[in-house]
């Protein structure tokens, strides 16, 4: 269960940003995709990186599995969230997502992680993460 300061009141998309951290700590991949629009796009991180070359994001379900096969999946995740202001249809969760790699090594993510939901469907349509490579914390 992700780690939360005192509970956050309900809203739509603060609500999809917990089922989805949820899934990724449960390992549970179908039901992680299965908060995603069939056209929603991941960005995690924003922008070039490792994980994204092109720096456009994961659009569509087929590319957001991809991204859960080779980024999450294989890791131990967990998040810690200290903030969560939301408005709209959008939710940004201010907090460190702590990824154990298969190997036993350890990666610290601070950052900003955004979830904006469809308002009729309650599908995450983006899921935008704020981090910095050079800003990474290992150990």
């Amino acid at each position: 269960m992700p780690q939360l300061p005192d509970p956050f009141p309900p809203h739509p998309a603060r609500d999809a940003s917990l089922r989805s951290m949820q899934a990724v700590e449960a390992g549970d991949r179908d039901g992680w995709l299965a908060l995603f629009a069939d056209d929603a796009v991941v960005e995690d991180p924003i922008g070039p990186s490792p994980l994204c070359p092109d720096g456009r994001g994961h659009h569509g379900q087929e590319a957001i599995a991809a991204f859960y096969d080779a980024v999450i999946g294989p890791n131990r995740v967990r998040f810690r969230i200290e903030q969560s202001w939301a408005g709209g249809d959008e939710v940004a969760n201010v907090g460190t997502i702590t990824t154990t790699m298969p190997d036993g090594s350890v990666v610290h993510t601070d950052g900003v992680f955004t979830y904006r939901v469809d308002p009729t469907s309650g599908k995450v349509v983006a899921l935008r993460a704020y981090w910095e490579m050079d800003r990474l914390r290992f150990g």
